[in-house]
């Protein structure tokens, strides 16, 4: 890898190991490296594995390139020492023509080098080839379009034009690796996660479950409309964290995805019932049906918030946030606006309004990018 001084099978260790979701510091102990040597081979690449490259089956090997060293040695010629590789006459001579002006200083070490060296074409990535559509990627990022988002909006928007469609994979790849000059390294803050670098899918882990609650209906007792995601009105929820204890009510409607953020001073059961239910009782009854919750104690109240919204509260098994899946999406998505350890308290309810209408206003690839916005508003104006 360059400069850096690992030998190829380092290398293939620390792509393996980064894949598997290791940290640097991980990878450091296991190997005997240094952790900057480690991340200088996987920072100019964005922490996406190079592709492994091979030789073409037709190309000339090394021992056939000594066999040409070894008759130019012996003064044979060219179309001899063609039928002893079983070759055409016109590879041997384009080959000694390529490497060496005098026959007798053709060197096969060095001429198989120089093969592998010319060997190594660049193809300009899509995006470069395409001005107009980079420069439009580049604006939908900047308004917090995931590239998914953005590759299943494109494909929708342009049919069948190729010069205006673009894979996410493309996308991720010209943010992560900077080397193909196209899109800017300042786009990866409108990330959902803000990362530099690709990190394996088992990087993150999940975090300790939480307490008891009195009386807590379990969600194996959900309606099955609320499983299979039939009928709007089902809800997810949790508390966003901040620091020095401040915290975000975040709820998502099953079916549509749609977003609503509550400002909570507190997270005290009583506050956040109070504040939860101020904010349910302005939807129409139709979208009231049930609330998913996680085990935090702020919900201890919960009989007292279905009493006054008439919408029953569901709880998750301990440790399995995968059962309010929407929910746990969304929050990953809001840290791009929230990020750990800052204060939340400063955020005003207006704010968190505007936050909210933003991603309401995204398309969604599991809404077949409609966005849940349209996907809600069309359900209400259905019923009325």
């Amino acid at each position: 890898m360059g400069g850096l001084g690992l030998s190829v099978q380092e290398t293939s260790e620390l792509w393996r190991r980064w894949k598997a979701g290791e940290t640097v510091s991980q990878i450091a102990r296991a190997m005997g490296r240094k952790e900057g040597v480690l991340l200088g081979g996987v920072r100019p690449h964005g922490g996406i594995a190079p592709r492994v490259r091979c030789r073409s089956r037709l190309a000339l090997t090394l021992a056939e390139r000594e066999e040409i060293s070894r008759g130019l040695c012996a003064h044979q010629s060219i179309r001899q020492i063609a039928r002893q590789l079983g070759r055409a006459p016109s590879s041997v001579s384009r080959e000694i023509a390529r490497n060496s002006r005098l026959r007798w200083r053709y060197r096969a070490h060095i001429s198989d080098r120089r093969a592998w060296d010319r060997a190594l074409r660049p193809k300009p990535c899509h995006l470069a080839c395409h001005p107009q559509l980079a420069r439009l990627v580049a604006q939908k990022l900047r308004l917090e379009w995931s590239p998914r988002q953005i590759a299943g909006w494109l494909a929708t928007e342009f049919g069948d034009d190729k010069s205006m469609r673009v894979s996410h994979e493309t996308i991720y790849k010209s943010l992560f690796i900077q080397a193909r000059g196209v899109l800017k390294k300042q786009l990866t803050a409108h990330l959902r996660r803000g990362r530099t670098l690709r990190r394996g899918r088992s990087y993150a882990n999940n975090g300790p479950g939480r307490g008891q609650i009195c009386d807590a209906v379990s969600i194996r007792e959900r309606p099955a409309q609320a499983e299979d995601r039939a009928v709007p009105g089902h809800w997810e929820g949790d508390l966003l964290v901040g620091s020095s204890h401040s915290h975000i009510a975040t709820l998502v409607e099953r079916k549509s995805r749609f977003v609503i953020l509550v400002k909570v001073p507190s997270n005290d059961t009583q506050t956040v019932v109070t504040a939860l239910t101020r904010r349910v009782r302005k939807l129409p009854k139709q979208l009231r049906r049930s609330l998913t919750w996680d085990r935090g104690k702020e919900m201890a109240d919960h009989k007292d918030f279905s009493l006054a919204t008439d919408m029953k509260v569901y709880f998750c098994d301990p440790r399995s946030p995968w059962q309010r899946g929407s929910n746990e999406n969304t929050n990953g998505l809001l840290r791009q606006y929230f990020p750990k350890k800052t204060d939340l308290s400063d955020h005003s309810q207006a704010h968190l309004d505007r936050i909210a209408l933003r991603l309401n206003q995204r398309p969604r690839e599991t809404l077949g990018f409609q966005t849940p916005a349209d996907t809600l508003g069309a359900y209400v104006a259905s019923i009325h």
